[in-house]
């Protein structure tokens, strides 16, 4: 009876240990994960916000309210360290462009533009943008959305 009491509070705790959450060692935060490019996610969510209420209903009104938020990000990920998978000088020159490019955007936006120069505009910018996540889903530096 004491033995398979033993076995069973054994069992127990191994499932226990097994099941609970682990917490991530130092070494294991320093090494980012090759799938993930953490700036290109964060653009992707302000561009998003501003591009698909334009191409859904012709709605200027989000890009004019995030010019200046999607140039910052621009300007964040443009200085981020490169991932290893996309790190060369086309990279590094698509990035410093869509930088200048959404900060044009933003001081078109500010500067009193048309829609229709707005609207081009925002259309280039996401266009670099798939361009560049592109590249980074393997799919060259060609991509067409």
């Amino acid at each position: 009876m004491k033995l398979s009491l033993m076995a069973l509070l054994m069992v127990a705790c191994v499932t226990f240990y097994s099941c609970s959450p682990k917490e991530k060692t130092q070494s294991d935060e320093e090494q980012p994960d090759e799938n993930e490019w953490a700036e290109m996610d964060s653009f992707h969510m302000i561009m998003a916000e501003a591009f698909h209420p334009y191409t859904d209903s012709a709605n200027l009104e989000p890009v004019k309210h995030l010019a200046e938020e999607i140039a910052q990000e621009a300007e964040k990920w443009a200085s981020a360290s490169l991932p290893e998978k996309v790190k060369n000088d086309e990279m590094k020159a698509r990035m410093n462009q869509l930088k200048a490019d959404t900060r044009a955007l933003s001081e078109m936006i500010k500067g009193g533009a048309s829609g229709e120069e707005i609207g081009t505009s925002l259309q280039a910018l996401h266009d670099s943008f798939h361009s560049i996540m592109g590249a980074w889903n393997d799919e060259g530096m060609d991509h067409q959305h």
